[in-house]
């Protein structure tokens, strides 16, 4: 019965976990985000074979000896790169959301694994350093994408209870492929010299498996609707991922948000910029995604190895140590993920930066006082584990998920291509910088991560407000005060009232006739017959 689809309280817009959606949370992860992961980790155990690789080359090529400084050089522009690429995928991420879709995006990006994984597992046979270091770039160009597609993608589809849960299903994707990146690194494993190119083009199987399965989901309803103003398949999309009974009230709500635009085409990055309506949002964005990456989580691993030895560790037995802390972060990312959605964005955010930076501080006091204090060295081993705990649990997921909820659908992909920027920007800046600064500063560098994850917290106390169970249209109602910008302006001119008509509250139309443009999309009140179907 058609009543069926009408819920009496709120409720109506709430949805449980169905295996629809928590399949394609997996799929669209498993082949974007868990890559993003192991690429960070992949050339650590390596990086002697990698170098050893590139002089014999060279030598076979060029009849050259290069020196020890060359060849360090030229495995950083390896491991860097792959940032490089990174920002290069987030600024194509608004065009091709726009074009190819949430979902259409992931499929066809993943082309450049397959061309970045050939390259990488055939350059040893072709004796051509060049392949490893184009293939990483075209994995970063992936990452880029992927890495904003995917929480998009994910944010769009989710119902507003389980935006959270849903929202840190990658961030889990990514430290799940550190993990394993180290676990395959190991000596017994894939860690001896023959085996790096294969190590490096694994990327390949988790890819394959996405693009058999996830073409069989749907794309994003709110795309179809809002952006492409196909009704039919918005509904066929939120059947396959929702109970009956919630449909009627998502799509009333997605048409709210569509009013409420004054145009459905999705704006530029300048003109995003420039519109004061989003302008705390955009702050929000910048604030927290270069906060996340200046952290001190990258430069952490800079200085692993030494208080691992320094705190007594034998040296074969600091590789299985790293392992341990990855299993750290699968397992605080996990706890994050089911969680947030019961304690709140803001909480896992305060919380984690906040024990990041009392962390930080305490890396710097344990390596000062070790050499009076010996057990100083478990603090500093403990206080890394804290690092990645507290970033895992909370930073490393939430800046990607209120990127999505912090905007609506025309103003999204410009959102997620400046937070991407920045993001990998602040990733290849502290990759580039932390040597010098390390070397210039010694163990006082962690204080400088300690006073930014600080501020970070800090900003989060005093202007991020609760995100948790609101619509897209609520949460761009609550920065509307701070913004300047009073409701009517806001909601287009107040044209979001709601009328009953055949027994469903729909949206009013500005006149009481149908707009031509909202007859051809599909707009106006939906009957029986429609959602029975």
């Amino acid at each position: 019965m058609a009543e069926e689809l009408l819920p009496e309280s709120d409720a109506k817009m709430h949805g449980s976990l169905t295996k629809s959606l928590l399949a394609v949370a997996l799929l669209s992860s498993l082949g974007s985000s868990l890559l993003y992961g192991y690429n960070l980790a992949v050339v650590n155990s390596p990086a002697q074979y990698i170098k050893a690789f590139y002089n014999e080359s060279i030598i076979d090529t060029y009849d050259w000896i290069p020196d020890e400084q060359f060849l360090t050089v030229l495995y950083s522009i390896t491991v860097s790169i792959f940032a490089i690429g990174g920002m290069t995928g987030a600024l194509l991420v608004g065009k091709l959301v726009t074009k190819y879709g949430r979902k259409g995006t992931l499929v066809k990006s993943s082309v450049l694994v397959f061309i970045a994984g050939a390259m990488m597992g055939f350059s040893r046979w072709c004796r051509m350093p060049a392949m490893v270091i184009f293939g990483r770039f075209i994995m970063g160009i992936h990452s880029g994408i992927s890495l904003s597609v995917v929480p998009m993608y994910l944010g769009e589809i989710a119902p507003k209870n389980l935006r959270g849960f849903l929202g840190l299903v990658p961030s889990i994707h990514i430290c799940l492929g550190v993990f394993i990146a180290q676990v395959l690194g190991l000596h017994e494993l894939l860690g001896e010299e023959q085996h790096w190119p294969l190590l490096l083009s694994l990327v390949v199987l988790p890819t394959l498996v996405q693009v058999m399965l996830l073409p069989w989901f749907p794309e994003s309803p709110r795309y179809l609707l809002i952006e492409k103003g196909n009704v039919h398949a918005t509904i066929a999309a939120l059947k396959w991922f929702r109970t009956k009974g919630n449909i009627q009230a998502e799509v009333e709500e997605m048409q709210e948000e569509q009013r409420s635009l004054s145009s459905i085409r999705t704006i530029s990055v300048w003109g995003l910029l420039r519109d004061r309506c989003v302008r705390w949002q955009v702050i929000t964005i910048m604030v927290v995604n270069v906060g996340m990456q200046l952290s001190g989580i990258d430069a952490i691993w800079f200085y692993t190895n030494e208080i691992f030895s320094n705190a007594g560790i034998p040296e074969p037995h600091i590789q299985y140590t790293t392992v341990g802390t990855g299993a750290i972060e699968v397992i605080s990312g996990v706890l994050g993920c089911f969680t947030i959605d019961r304690v709140g964005r803001r909480p896992l955010m305060i919380g984690g930066f906040l024990f990041m930076g009392v962390c930080c501080a305490g890396i710097t006091v344990s390596v000062l006082l070790q050499t009076q204090l010996p057990f100083m060295r478990y603090i500093s081993v403990g206080c890394v584990v804290g690092i990645i705990a507290g970033f895992c649990i909370g930073p490393a997921g939430v800046p990607f998920l209120i990127t999505a909820e912090l905007f609506k659908q025309s103003h999204r992909p410009a959102a997620y291509t400046v937070a991407g920027c920045l993001n990998w920007l602040s990733n290849f800046t502290i990759g580039f910088v932390f040597p010098f600064l390390e070397e210039a500063t010694g163990p006082y560098c962690y204080l400088i991560f300690c006073v930014i994850c600080v501020g970070v917290a800090l900003y989060t106390i005093f202007i991020i407000p609760e995100t948790k169970n609101k619509t897209f249209m609520e949460i761009s109602q609550m920065f509307a005060a701070r913004n300047k910008i009073d409701e009517e302006e806001l909601t287009a001119n107040g044209h979001l009232k709601m009328a009953m008509m055949n027994g469903y509250g729909t949206l009013g139309h500005r006149d009481e006739k149908k707009e031509p443009m909202e007859k051809e999309r599909g707009g106006g009140p939906f009957n029986k017959g429609f959602f029975d179907q």
